[in-house]
């Protein structure tokens, strides 16, 4: 059975450093048990709902590896990057996109989450590390991490360890899918086959249903980039 060890992370609304925007990316680690719903952890707060948060942004895992992969690309927040800094729920030195697939159902505590979806980093990396293009550095090498659903609420502590509990091994895991949505002109065949995914988020869901229809009325036209990350807007 696939397991991970894990740390927990939690957080209120706090902000940024240059522009005083309001994030939910400073969070503290948990040292006790604490309650999981639909939305997220107990205490846990998201300050743009629009892109953070909700059921099917319920709980966000990053990968711990990647702090140093990052930390060699900007070396000068190498002293910022450590685990729990950028805003995860949960990290794990035993997973990475690679041993996941969407749909997959974990165990945590009492609690019971899905896989469904990757993060989108956005421009709030890039001011919270005062470094200038890591968000789309992130998305660009699928550094991402990944979005839960909580299917079943429960209690979760630090010393909890994520069980693999159900998986479709015909499904793409989640390095294979973001491969192929940041791929120029993706196989059709291979789109529908993420579409059809059982588990995935509905928002991302929609987007590739787009992205789908598309695709089979302009078979002989350039597709529109996609863009991976939320670029910071002009008046935020």
């Amino acid at each position: 059975m696939m397991k991970a060890n894990i740390s927990l992370f939690v957080g209120s609304i706090r902000p940024l450093p240059e522009s005083g925007r309001p994030t939910g990316m400073y969070k503290q680690a948990v040292s006790g048990p604490i309650e999981l719903g639909p939305e997220g952890f107990a205490g846990d707060q998201q300050a743009d709902r629009r892109v953070h948060g909700g059921p099917d942004k319920a709980v966000h895992l990053y990968p711990a590896a990647h702090y140093a992969k990052l930390a060699a690309r900007f070396p000068e927040a190498a002293g910022q990057l450590v685990v729990g800094s950028i805003g995860e729920n949960i990290s794990t030195g035993d997973l990475d996109e690679n041993d996941v697939r969407l749909g997959d159902i974990w165990q945590l505590g009492s609690a019971r989450l899905q896989v469904c979806q990757p993060r989108s980093p956005c421009w709030k990396i890039d001011e919270r590390y005062a470094c200038d293009g890591m968000a789309q550095f992130i998305a660009e090498q699928r550094l991402t991490g990944w979005y839960w659903r909580v299917v079943t609420p429960g209690s979760v502590g630090p010393r909890d360890v994520l069980l693999l509990e159900q998986s479709d091994p015909a499904a793409f895991t989640l390095a294979e899918a973001m491969l192929l949505w940041q791929a120029h002109r993706p196989p059709l065949a291979a789109m529908e086959r993420l579409l059809a995914t059982p588990g995935i988020a509905d928002n991302w869901r929609q987007k590739i249903a787009t992205r789908v229809g598309w695709l089979h009325k302009h078979a002989d036209q350039t597709p529109p980039p996609v863009t991976a990350y939320h670029a910071k807007p002009e008046n935020p």
